[in-house]
Order: structure tokens, then sequence, then C-alpha cells
């Protein structure tokens, strides 16, 4: 019996019904537990990522799924990745959201904002619809972190680029 590894399996392509039944199905055949993922739709287009534990190597792996990528349009990738603890939160949770005319350069200056006083996002999702912009970033910052001055920072950046921006406390039950 071989040890058991983390794998990193990504699943991209066009959407349709199935998918996500298709492949933890599969992987569930391998004896694969299912630890953490993320699904969701970028323009139209599938995206999963999940990480599995279990005995089965990346290349059985690969051999289960290639079912769901026969028809050219879905492309999956397996890959494994060191068993690493997460560690534990040093910070406080925080929701941040920006909202307003779509142009490039917002995801970087807003969040190199956050990194620049050791933030940390967590999570992530921006979405464009028509020429609304959002984008809503769940983040853990220092517990040292002046937030009104770290606010007021992203404000100045949000003025520049034409966009609103808020940054509240994450309620537990929210994450």
């Amino acid at each position: 019996m071989s040890a058991v590894t983390l794998h990193a399996i990504t699943v991209l392509g066009h959407d349709r019904p199935g998918i996500i039944a298709g492949t933890t199905g599969r992987i569930a055949d391998l004896g694969l537990n299912l630890e953490d993922s993320t699904m969701t739709l970028l323009r139209g287009h599938f995206a999963m990522t999940l990480v599995c534990a279990g005995d089965a190597g990346a290349e059985e792996i690969e051999r289960a799924l290639a079912p769901l990528a026969a028809d050219g349009t879905l492309t999956v990738t397996v890959r494994e990745v060191p068993d690493e603890q997460a560690p534990a939160p040093v910070g406080t949770p925080w929701v941040l959201t920006v909202h307003g005319g779509d142009r490039p350069g917002i995801v970087s200056a807003v969040i190199g904002e956050i990194a620049g006083v050791g933030g940390n996002v967590t999570d992530l999702t921006t979405r464009l619809t028509g020429d609304l912009y959002l984008l809503i970033a769940e983040l853990e910052l220092p517990a040292e972190v002046d937030a009104d001055a770290l606010e007021g920072t992203l404000r100045a950046v949000a003025e520049q680029l034409g966009v609103g921006v808020t940054l509240r406390p994450a309620e537990s039950d929210e994450l």
C-alpha cells in the first residue's frame, strides 16, 4: 500500500452539467478524500481546483479522470503537493469589497495595499457585469494593523481608480 499523498487537481473548460459529479465520483472511486475545493464559473467557463488525499498516485488519478477531457472541452491536471499544515491565523478576519467602473489595475492596486501591511488574502472573487466591476475578498490582517488608517489608504487608492471600497470586520458566521 502506498503512502497517503496530497494531489491538487484542476478542471478547466466549457461549462456543462455533471462536471462536479463526474470528477468527484471518479476521485471517490479511487478512495481519495476531498479535503479542500473551490469551483466557479469564469465568463461561462468552469474552473475547479481540488486538494485530495489518498494513496493513489498522480498517474492513476490522471487515468481515472482522462474520460472527462476526452471530448476536448475540458483540461484536467493532477499534481502532487506537499502536505503542509495551514498556519493558525495570526490576525483578524476582514471583508473587502470594491465596486465601480471596470479598468485594468484594480486588483493589483487594492490588494497591493493589503499586502503592504502584511495582510493575507484568503479568498478573492471578481465579477464583471457590463461595465460594473465587483471584487470581494476575505482577508486576514495582522492584529497590529490600524484598520482605520488602512481603510483611509484604500479609499485614496479607490478614488484614484474611480471605484468605491469598503473594509469591515468579518463575522465568524460569514467565513
